[in-house]
């Protein structure tokens, strides 16, 4: 789930810088792809601290004009832990997309909205289908990285929710290393699919593969 809302964010930023390709914009796209130079628990952390400030103010409003507790709307919640997935990986989703774009010719959106094809209707008829071999290499990177993903998760993980790699490493600390050596398997055989599929796609796509085989 993560992983598709990172995808999506990613093309929707990439078609807006395409179709808006102002200073402005290219800032903030740019300005979208820090989060990736940030340590997994700076970022985390990072996004707690506003967040938990924003249920206390919720909370406190609550509490004074109606009497009752929000509690945690936003920190120790599932919305926090999806935020910092984005702001982490969203650049690597948005780099295999713009990278897709560039390979699209601006003349092929001309003539789309030459003959009458709305934005919306460019980037689904036209653009997508071009760009479903990046789509899937973004979002096959971004599951490996959010799978493996440890201090966020350790940090903003609601209650009672557990990954891969977070049971991975209960289980390593209690030094029950024999039971947590299946679901560090798990991880591995998990990231071993999306693998072999981007080197079969980088394989077709160099230049006589078609000649060779």
């Amino acid at each position: 789930g993560a992983a598709l809302l990172i995808l999506l964010l990613a093309l929707l930023l990439g078609y807006g810088q395409r179709l808006r390709p102002y200073p402005a914009v290219r800032v903030a796209v740019r300005s979208a792809g820090l989060g990736y130079a940030a340590p997994g628990a700076v970022l985390a952390i990072g996004v707690m601290l506003p967040f938990a400030a924003i249920d206390r103010s919720v909370d406190h409003w609550a509490r004074e004009w109606l009497g009752l507790s929000t509690g945690l709307l936003l920190s120790g919640t599932l919305v926090a832990l999806l935020f910092a997935y984005c702001a982490r990986f969203l650049p690597v989703a948005l780099h295999s997309v713009e990278a897709g774009l560039t390979r699209i010719r601006p003349s092929m959106d001309d003539a789309a909205r030459a003959l009458g094809a709305q934005p919306r209707g460019v980037l689904w008829r036209v653009h997508i289908p071009i760009l479903r071999g990046s789509l899937l290499t973004a979002l096959l990177l971004v599951f490996v990285d959010v799978l493996k993903e440890l201090p966020a998760t350790l940090i903003l993980r609601p209650f009672n929710f557990n990954t891969l790699a977070v049971r991975t490493y209960e289980l390593a600390s209690d030094e029950r290393l024999a039971d947590s050596a299946s679901f560090a398997l798990a991880i591995v055989l998990a990231g071993i699919g999306p693998v072999i599929l981007l080197s079969r796609a980088i394989s077709r796509a160099r230049p006589g593969h078609d000649a060779l085989s």
